[in-house]
């Protein structure tokens, strides 16, 4: 590895730091600036960002590409749902045993069908069409097993999370709620950054470049996709269990195909890899959105579409590996005029 290619992801690094500490100062301040609506309306995006996330470290850094990732954010909601409101529970004690059994539910999921896909050898298109068929299985059974589910009505007074208080266990204001949210999506994020650097970082992009070539240097990389595919399933769960604590309502739109490719929107838009762009995206595509169907919900469909065009032939790296040339070509131009300056 030559000395340019080294200056350059530091320098890449540096860029990434900087801009994932300015975008989480940003996020924490903004109900400080907005009103109750547009915090709730970001803070639901939050938890959205956890499934794009969640999709990134397997997308971005492995190169497998799920199509049903919404199956495990509906799992996780879904799982909170039915454990915190067909048991009659206590709210504090369901709240929170609801989100675990939601994030186990995925992993097991994801654990059963992982193995038989990763170690059956199944790649490339193969996988993503069977995680798609896996998107469309959980939106049937989501459907046809209304009496737990709910079926289309969906499922309604699911408990918000409980913590402790001086009047025993209470939940948390709107305010303290949003930066729970925004604490945990920070949290996942490093956590995964984390994961992704040093040696298994450097397995993970071996597995990218040639999954053969990797074995061959005697990593097991069924193993290792495995891992990353339960890892990113229970991340998305997470994400789904607390939107259903938050919002307090789960219908079959948290589980189904469209969500699955809102996802793989959000990070082919923020830029597949990067972790921090795919988040950024989530809240600017949902505030799109909002804004578009407040004028009418027609457009909204072919807005969407637009984005995904604009995405793959006007940015098909993502918004923020395209500003990042766009940096570096600034930089690489001044320098120079800087020299001659000097000179």
């Amino acid at each position: 590895m030559d000395h340019s290619t080294n200056k350059s992801r530091t320098t890449r690094g540096r860029y990434l730091a900087l801009l994932t500490v300015l975008a989480l100062a940003a996020v924490l301040a903004t109900p400080l600036f907005v009103g109750v609506y547009s915090a709730s309306l970001i803070r639901d995006a939050l938890l959205f960002a956890l499934l794009a996330l969640a999709l990134d470290f397997l997308w971005g850094k492995t190169g497998v590409l799920s199509f049903g990732h919404a199956a495990f954010f509906g799992a996780g909601a879904y799982g909170a749902a039915i454990i915190s409101t067909r048991f009659g529970l206590d709210p504090a004690l369901g709240s929170w045993a609801g989100l675990l059994a939601g994030i186990l539910i995925s992993a097991t999921i994801a654990l059963i069908v992982g193995y038989f896909l990763i170690f059956g050898g199944v790649r490339d298109s193969y996988f993503t069409i069977v995680t798609l068929a896996l998107a469309v299985i959980a939106d049937h059974v989501v459907t046809g097993w209304s009496s737990v589910t709910g079926g289309d009505a969906g499922i309604l007074g699911i408990p918000p999370l409980h913590f402790p208080s001086s009047d025993g266990w209470a939940a948390l204001s709107p305010l303290a709620l949003y930066w729970f949210i925004a604490g945990i999506v920070s949290v996942v994020g490093f956590s995964v950054w984390w994961a992704c650097r040093g040696r298994y970082g450097a397995v993970l992009k071996s597995i990218e470049d040639n999954e053969q070539r990797s074995q061959a240097l005697g990593h097991n990389t069924s193993l290792h996709l495995l891992i990353v595919f339960v890892l990113s399933a229970s991340i998305a769960a997470l994400g789904g269990g607390l939107y259903a604590s938050t919002v307090g309502f789960v219908a079959k739109d948290t589980i189904g195909l469209l969500l699955s490719t809102q996802a793989i929107i959000w990070v082919a838009i923020g830029g597949r890899g990067t972790l921090i762009g795919p988040v950024l995206a989530t809240i600017l595509v949902i505030w799109l959105e909002q804004e578009i169907t407040s004028i009418d919900t027609k457009f909204w469909p072919l807005a969407m579409g637009g984005l995904f065009i604009l995405a793959v032939f006007a940015f098909p790296d993502g918004i923020l590996k395209t500003l990042e040339r766009l940096f570096n070509r600034l930089r690489s131009s001044a320098e120079p005029k800087e020299a001659k300056g000097n000179d």
